[in-house]
Parts: C-alpha cells; structure tokens; sequence
C-alpha cells in the first residue's frame, strides 16, 4: 500500500509497527500495544474485507481506520503464493553509518564532561543582591545544582552523593542543601534566564545548522483529574501536562529557542517567539512544522528572516487567503516530491523529543506551576549539553559559550568568543 505523508494516522501506524510488539492472538484477532502507554493494549481484528475493527476510542468514535489498525496492516504486509504457501514481507530496515569510537567515548565520558560544560555555561549568572538576611548561594551553582539534578534523574535527596562530588571537584563553591535546589525553581525570575541558557548552549553548533523544525511536547505533571463518563460508562482518569514548544537543529537535533505553556496553548502562535529567536542567533535557510502551524502570517514571518517554510495544508484547504498562502499552497500540491524531500526532516524534532524524553523522564517531579515549568526548560537545557558533548567528542573540538545578554544580567559581562564546530 501507498502511504501518504499528510494522514497522521498512517504515519503513526508505521511507527507502531516498527516500534512495538504485535501479537497474534487467533486465525484474525491481534493485540496491538498503545503508542503512549505501555501498559494497555488494544484488539484488532481483521475481517475478510480488509477492515481492521479496533477496541480503541478513536475507531469507536469515527469508525474509520485507526493507527493501530494501520500498524497491523503494515505488519501484515504479506505475499501469497499460488499454492498457498504465506510470504510475510516487510519494508527494508534503514541504518545510519555510526562512529562507535566516538560514540563510546561520548557515552563513557559524558558525565564529566557535561558537569565542566554546564560550570562554564553558568559562570557568569550573576547573583541578585539583597539588603538583609542571611547571603544566599551564588545563582549559578543553584542553576548547576538544579540542571545536574535533572540529568541524575533521581530524587534531590539520592542526588546529594553525586553533587557533593561537584562541590569536592571544585565545580561549585559551597554543597547546598537538597531543599534549596527545589526553591531556587520555584523563582519565577529564573525562568528567562534559562531560556537563554538554551540558546547560549546551543550556539556552539551555529555552524553545523541551516535547517529548522518546530513543534511541541508534553510532559506528564503530578497533578490529575478524574470524571466519569457517560459515553464509556467508566471513570476517566487524566494526568495534566505542561506543552514545550520547541525549534531544533535537524542535523544535530539541538533546541535553538523553546517556550513552556500550560496544556490549553496552541501551537501555532507559538511558531513566531521561536524562530524570531532562533533568526537572531542562527543562519535560518528552511523551517520545516506539521499543518498546525498553517497560516498566512507564520508563513511571512518565517521569509521575512530570508527562510523558507516547509508546512503541509489540510485536505478542505483551497486557494485565495494571500499571495504567499496561494504560492507556498501551489508548490505543496504540484511540486509534492521535492517538498517532501525537505519536509521529512521534520521528523528529526520527534526523535529529539523521544530522545529527550527516555534519557530525562517525560513527567515532572516538581509541584508548583513556576517550578514544573522551570524543571522542563532544564530538560531541554540537559539535552542541549548532550547535543554539544557528542558532537565535539566526534569531530574533536571544543566549544564555549558566550556571555549572558543584558535581558539576564544586573552588570554587563566579558564577552566570549563562540567556538564553533567544522
């Protein structure tokens, strides 16, 4: 079967049925895993004119082909012979050439080296003055603190072994107590500065990066909802999330710029934050987002920094919104082949989140709404680091970062030269 590139469906089905197990349960019947949680699993039946009956709510809804149903076509891909023997076929497996040295070296050297870069990344956050009470610890072994913490993945107590060890090695001035860590993230002020926190780590691979995409995660808080439904007569219960929205590097998988929004903020209006950022710092030549970001005004923002945007239109779209809207809308219908060479490098932003989110977690441990929201930027902030740690043992050479602009500073700082990489 042909796939086609604009049916969300199909595309996750394909994922699906290369990242899961399907089991076959009867001559029909399959159970197919859920994409989201491992822990549920689904029943599809193939009937005898290819319709894939699912258990799941989407088929009960719309009673169309669901993903699941897609996985299993797609598993089922098959050949019959004339004298009826069953060829189970699939698609060819892509590999990647890969620099096991290099890898291994990233990977067995990783810790030391984030805790040196995350120190020089944070040596010139100067620390707020106050009049009275007791002097507080200096911003940027809080930020390191809080940053080192988040890579551990462990609780702020477990943690307190290996940050004794930084503060024994020299890479912070005094060992904090677990709980200053959770306050320094309930500091609404901290917020910027780890914005640009993330882009200053990002600019070590300014060189590497001309093209874009955009898009948005979630990730799960501690708080949730229950309510019973009538359509499936059962109490739902649902976990609440915070949204990152995010532009990443599709060559190195770097997050340029990234913004955190409560569950309920759509992703378009959030294109323009991102690659207005992104343009001051980055040389942007394509940017690439799914058809939620379709508009006429993300498309002449994105050409009014010299890039060009690569953004699917819905099915039910039609011409006449503006001249760029009916241009941009030409090329994606008559010149399909050429667009989807550039546009699958879209898919470069779901593996940074997938990798993102096995390495660091994709729920957050902190309770306030500033803390959840300043714990995924140091999500983000962690990646990054790994980003710069594998690309600099692979190409053998060094990065720093420059000084912090006059939006995170009380006094200017000296300026640093950005080493980037060849």
């Amino acid at each position: 079967m042909l796939i086609d590139a604009n049916d969300g469906r199909q595309q996750r089905g394909l994922q699906l049925a290369a990242t899961k197990r399907i089991v076959r349960k009867g001559l029909s019947t399959f159970t197919v895993p859920s994409q989201t949680d491992n822990t549920v699993k689904y029943t599809v039946v193939q009937e005898a004119s290819d319709k894939f009956v699912c258990s799941c709510p989407d088929f009960e809804l719309t009673g169309s082909t669901c993903k699941h149903g897609y996985a299993l076509e797609f598993y089922l891909r098959r050949e019959t012979t004339p004298d009826g023997t069953v060829v189970e076929t699939r698609a060819a497996r892509v590999t990647y050439a890969q620099q096991w040295p290099a890898y291994n070296k990233a990977q067995t050297t990783e810790k030391s080296q984030f805790c040196t870069l995350l120190r020089d990344l944070v040596a010139d956050v100067p620390t707020p003055e106050y009049k009275r009470g007791r002097p507080s610890l200096p911003l940027g072994d809080m930020i390191f603190s809080a940053a080192f913490k988040v890579y551990s993945t462990v609780s702020g107590r477990r943690f307190m072994t290996d940050l004794k060890t930084a503060a024994d090695a020299g890479l912070i001035s005094a060992l904090p107590h677990y709980n200053s860590i959770f306050n320094i993230l309930d500091r609404e002020s901290l917020t910027p500065i780890l914005q640009e926190l993330i882009t200053r780590s990002a600019l070590p691979l300014k060189a590497l990066e001309t093209d874009f995409a955009v898009d948005s995660t979630g990730f799960g808080t501690q708080n949730f909802y229950r309510h019973f439904s009538a359509k499936y007569g059962r109490t739902m219960e649902k976990r609440h999330f915070l949204k990152v929205h995010a532009m990443i590097g599709t060559r190195t998988n770097v997050v340029t710029s990234a913004v955190v929004t409560d569950e309920h903020t759509g992703d378009s209006p959030m294109l323009a934050p991102l690659v207005t950022e992104t343009a001051e710092n980055f040389n942007v030549e394509r940017v690439s987002a799914d058809k939620a970001y379709a508009s006429s005004f993300n498309f002449e923002l994105i050409e009014s920094f010299g890039a060009k945007p690569f953004v699917p239109f819905r099915n039910v779209t039609v011409y006449g919104k503006s001249a760029i809207w009916n241009r941009l809308f030409h090329f994606f219908q008559f010149q399909k082949e050429e667009f989807l060479t550039q546009y699958h490098k879209r898919s470069n932003i779901e593996s940074t989140f997938s990798a993102l989110k096995r390495k660091f977690g994709d729920t957050i441990r902190s309770k306030s709404p500033v803390a959840q929201r300043n714990e995924a930027l140091l999500k983000v902030l962690c990646h990054n680091l790994v980003c710069v740690i594998h690309e600099i043992t692979a190409s053998g050479s060094t990065a720093t970062f420059p000084a912090l602009s006059a939006v995170c500073t009380t006094k200017a700082a000296p300026a640093q030269q950005v080493l980037t990489l060849e």
